[in-house]
């Protein structure tokens, strides 16, 4: 098992350990972008209140629910709607960047799920996190798709990857495209690639922006 990797069973003995379970809700589609860019998958990633990228869900106290269970409650104050979470959706657990064993404070696993729904039940989702879900505009700011497709100037994917995620969710959605074949290989290494060219331009847009502002002050 990779580093940091553990078996659910092995998850939930761990003693003095908190517990994170988020889930990737995602369905096939056949609509394209202006009728000409494939969409193939809606997968549902959530802008947090801190302003990184994440999946639904959040902190579970196994000793009271199951985590499931607690997934399930999350869902249902982050996007408003009673999404069942089975074991069998569960794909991974383990230890969160900067969390270990041998850590001194109590240290963090993390529960990944994957579910795949109908599309109209994602388009369900989606009215529910604004109409209803208690967390909108608090805790989520608002939920949005990832772009699987790459279009002639390079926007898509590969920008949508350049963006600050939180923890391990950026490997959490790479991972999950390859392992339910959403994206092929080749498609999501050139992604990779350009995407960090994205993060390097973007670095130099913020090193500009901040050499202006300092400017600015000096001005004052």
């Amino acid at each position: 098992m990779a580093s940091g990797q553990l078996s659910r069973a092995e998850a939930l003995a761990c003693s003095g350990c908190k517990h994170a379970c988020h889930v990737m809700l995602y369905c096939d589609t056949k609509s394209k972008l202006f009728g000409k860019f494939p969409i193939k998958h809606i997968i549902l990633m959530q802008m947090r209140f801190d302003g990184l990228l994440g999946f639904p869900g959040g902190l579970v106290n196994p000793t009271k629910e199951t985590l499931e269970a607690g997934l399930s409650r999350e869902l249902l104050e982050e996007v408003g709607m009673d999404v069942p979470i089975l074991v069998e959706d569960h794909v991974d657990s383990c230890y969160a960047p900067g969390s270990s064993p041998s850590s001194s404070s109590s240290h963090l696993i993390t529960h990944f799920y994957v579910k795949k729904i109908e599309e109209e039940q994602i388009k369900e989702v989606e009215r529910a996190c604004v109409c209803t879900a208690v967390d909108h505009g608090q805790e989520v700011l608002g939920m949005v798709r990832v772009p699987l497709y790459t279009m002639k100037a390079g926007g898509g994917l590969a920008p949508f990857l350049s963006h600050a995620f939180i923890g391990n969710a950026r490997f959490q959605l790479v991972n999950s495209l390859l392992h339910f074949n959403l994206l092929a290989p080749e498609e999501l290494h050139k992604a990779l690639r350009q995407s960090l060219k994205t993060h390097t331009r973007n670095a130099e847009d913020l090193q500009e922006a901040l050499a202006r502002l300092e400017a600015k002050r000096k001005q004052f």
